[in-house]
């Protein structure tokens, strides 16, 4: 059976023809999107290039007011197309339909809008050429077939996506699922890529199972530490696991095999580096209703490693920079030092307001093993950090919360 999509949280497997057929017998196309079936969602991004319309994604959990703020409307239905036959190209099969994907009318779009970390999301939309700027298309892609495992409004999806579309690859969601329902759909699907954000994966760990079928490991969206590379080099012993650098601005820009990137040097232009903040080209970035004039700040903190080439390692978002009595301390940093703790399989370091240093540092932990105590993670911290690095409270908790990006929520 050639799967589109497997969507196990809607029990749908929906396949390569039934999509065509939904497709050719398609009567609205919506020109806001905003919806938690994937299917749907997917099934209208196509419908866009197919049309040469653009798209709106939403997060369908968006709320009356924040979609007011956002596009100005509260009805959304207004702006839904009746299609008829003259608005489709008529698809005959799975080759016809990503031959004609790969050339959509020239003034196709689509828009979203960023998660919002950095103060009020913006507006941002991409060509196809922007949006599909990294999609390897070749013989050996072919066969792949995906875990998804990000939300498909959001830029890191999106670009999952059309790898995953233009390769004609199946589809297999991940995102949202349990950790028991996401091993069984690695291992009953024969899935050859992930692609995710470090929270996602040390939500899967420890695992004692291998996956040999997985062929690629891609993270991003966060900082990737190198306990977390150690653990999925052993749960998935065929992988090469990749570290990329994104945005929603400019879509993936850079990668590495560890924490440390390298930049072309015929991408060094591009890339400007000043008081440890990232800055990138405007060039690069899609049309926001934003001006930045020619220089984009990422609001990315970087530490150089070499000038020439140019390497340098991310170190957290500025807005993340936790200010106590007038130090300032990276949340990721202590993390990565508490997590050296045997059985401690993920950990969140936010601020918590104080009348006398401003903030002070806390943290949560999720712990596999019942014999770590609050004690024995101080011991660690108090040769490894400055105290005033140090959490002043720390609780242990089942889970943690994320965002609905699936990175872990910085805010108290």
């Amino acid at each position: 059976m050639d799967i589109f999509l497997k969507d196990i949280s809607r029990d749908r497997i929906a396949t390569w023809d039934h999509l065509i057929d939904d497709l050719n017998n398609s009567s609205i196309y919506n020109i806001y999107c905003k919806s938690d079936d994937y299917y749907k969602v997917l099934k209208q991004i196509i419908l866009s290039l197919l049309t040469g319309k653009e798209i709106i994604l939403l997060d369908s959990d968006s709320t009356d007011a924040e979609i007011k703020k956002l596009t100005g409307h509260t009805d959304l239905s207004e702006f839904n197309t009746v299609l008829n036959k003259g608005f489709i190209p008529k698809i005959n099969n799975k080759r016809d339909l990503i031959q004609t994907i790969k050339n959509p009318p020239p003034n196709w779009k689509i828009t979203l809008f960023t998660s919002g970390t950095t103060g009020i999301p913006k507006k941002v939309s991409h060509t196809f050429t922007s949006i599909s700027r990294f999609v390897k298309t070749s013989e050996r892609t072919k066969d792949n077939i995906w875990g998804f495992a990000y939300n498909p409004t959001h830029m890191a999806g999106i670009q999952v996506f059309f790898q995953a579309l233009l390769n004609g690859n199946s589809i297999i969601r991940l995102f949202g699922l349990s950790n028991n329902e996401i091993f069984n759909e690695i291992r009953n699907n024969h899935i050859t890529n992930i692609s995710a954000t470090p929270t996602f994966y040390r939500l899967l760990l420890p695992c004692s199972e291998k996956f040999s079928s997985v062929k690629r490991i891609t993270s991003g969206g966060e900082k990737f530490n190198k306990s977390t590379f150690d653990q999925l080099s052993i749960v998935f012993p065929n992988a090469k696991i990749t570290n990329v650098y994104a945005s929603t601005e400019a879509g993936t820009l850079f990668a590495s095999q560890d924490e440390v990137f390298s930049i072309r040097s015929d991408f060094e232009a591009f890339i400007q580096i000043k008081n440890n903040e990232l800055f990138i080209h405007g060039s690069l970035l899609g049309k926001t209703t934003t001006i930045f004039g020619e220089w984009y700040n990422t609001g990315d903190l970087v530490e150089i490693v070499s000038q020439q080439p140019l390497k340098f390692r991310f170190l957290n978002r500025k807005s993340e920079m936790i200010n106590v009595g007038g130090y300032k301390v990276n949340p990721l940093e202590v993390e990565e030092v508490i997590l050296e703790v045997k059985g401690i399989t993920n950990v969140r370091v936010f601020p918590k307001k104080n009348s006398i240093l401003g903030n002070i540092i806390c943290c949560e932990v999720v712990s596999s093993d019942h014999q770590i105590t609050e004690a024995k993670i101080r011991s660690l911290l108090q040769y490894k950090l400055q105290e005033y690095k140090i959490p002043r409270i720390i609780t242990f908790v089942d889970s943690l919360p994320t965002t609905r990006t699936g990175k872990i929520k910085r805010n108290s």
